[in-house]
């Protein structure tokens, strides 16, 4: 099997007698409130889905990130994983404690092992990551809010979060053995914020043509307005994957994390995470992460030019649509037929008819997807 992003897929859950010293411990020390997008980090890197991180960057990881796009031992990594945390509080802390970090509900969630902190320029930030500074982007917009010092170090988890899609939830150990189990020497991930239309079935299964299995692992998490809520997503996958997978062949579970709309540093992140999963490849689309015009059609394809020691295989799919003529999903290179004959999978104008109560046409999506979406009175983040 592929071996994890840095070779050892890490672990910092703690368990049995080291979970009961460290409940007890807890009560003695300082804390540190943290919202869901970071603890959804932190479990993150606590059960390996962002190996090789054991906690939160320091400076020179950060700065390399930045720049270079590599950590300082020259491991591709594209997006910076932080803590960040008001000036007064962060004078109250010093480096070398340990820390609480707890939700905002006061629920001890890990304690981190503070090694560093450090200012940093979040314009820079923005401008690195982002390849922008218009606030308007909603990655852009977050760094702006951001609280002014970055605290660094391990992290150890007290326990994983419940959420209300804890059956669609596995670890990277997890995913490994079942890929194991199920015979899979090559899988493809699939990264998702979006219901399936017929176009993302095409492109899964035609990967799937090339591999043994598909993972298709849709993000949990926030996201932008008008996005797909969670749940309409996963009961929409559910019931794809139901009446059109053979059950040997798929697996759909959850990634817990915000989207960031990266664009392509945020590809090369996804690529990073599902390898650590236990994937061979991964699809990358057409604008993938994007949002609005901030990056070209297929930037998020072109960046992995940079990155030929990644370890995982990009399958890059270009424009493709329905064609009426050759009555089948197809793409430029194989089709001869003029644009009259083409149906593009336009999510607006999917998520128009579905608003209106309009079934979309077969062509366009699953009639039985369609009437699970329809059944959510309001499916749509606001």
């Amino acid at each position: 099997m592929i071996p994890p992003h840095g070779g050892k897929l890490v672990e910092r859950v703690l368990r049995g007698a080291r979970k009961e010293e460290a409940l007890e411990k807890v009560k003695g020390l300082p804390a540190l409130k943290i919202d869901e997008e970071l603890i959804s980090d932190v479990e993150n890197m606590a059960t390996g889905v962002f190996s090789p991180l054991e906690g939160f960057m320091g400076k020179g990881d950060f700065r390399n990130v930045l720049r270079e796009m590599r950590l300082q031992n020259d491991l591709p990594w594209t997006i910076p994983i932080v803590l960040d945390v008001g000036r007064e509080e962060a004078g109250k802390l010093k480096e070398g404690e340990e820390v609480v970090l707890s939700s905002e509900s006061g629920r001890p969630v890990a304690i981190l092992h503070l090694e560093e902190k450090y200012e940093y320029d979040k314009e820079e930030l923005a401008e690195k990551v982002f390849l922008t500074r218009d606030k308007a982007h909603p990655g852009v917009a977050k760094v702006a809010e951001m609280k002014d010092i970055l605290f660094a170090g391990p992290v150890d988890l007290l326990e994983v979060s419940p959420t209300p899609f804890d059956r669609y939830k596995l670890s990277p150990k997890e995913t490994r053995i079942l890929f194991k189990e199920k015979g899979w020497k090559t899988v493809v991930g699939f990264q998702t914020r979006n219901t399936p239309h017929i176009g993302h079935e095409y492109v899964q299964k035609t990967a799937l043509t090339f591999t043994d299995g598909i993972f298709v692992n849709p993000v949990i998490g926030r996201k932008k307005k008008g996005d797909f809520k969670d749940e309409v997503i996963l009961a929409s996958y559910e019931e794809l994957i139901r009446n059109y997978y053979l059950k040997e062949r798929a697996v759909m579970a959850i990634l817990q994390m915000e989207m960031r709309y990266a664009g392509p540093r945020e590809a090369i992140f996804h690529a990073i995470i599902r390898k650590n999963f236990g994937c061979t490849h991964i699809i990358i689309g057409r604008d993938h992460a994007g949002v609005g015009n901030y990056y070209s059609p297929y930037a998020a394809q072109d960046i992995f030019e940079d990155f030929p020691d990644l370890g995982i295989a990009p399958l890059f799919f270009k424009s493709f649509y329905y064609c009426k003529k050759c009555r089948s999903v197809v793409n430029e290179k194989i089709c001869p037929h003029p644009a009259s004959e083409q149906i593009q999978f336009s999510g607006t104008k999917i998520r128009e008819m579905l608003v209106k109560g309009q079934i979309p046409p077969a062509e366009l999506i699953r009639p039985e997807v369609a009437r699970v979406i329809m059944a959510f009175k309001d499916p749509f983040v606001e």
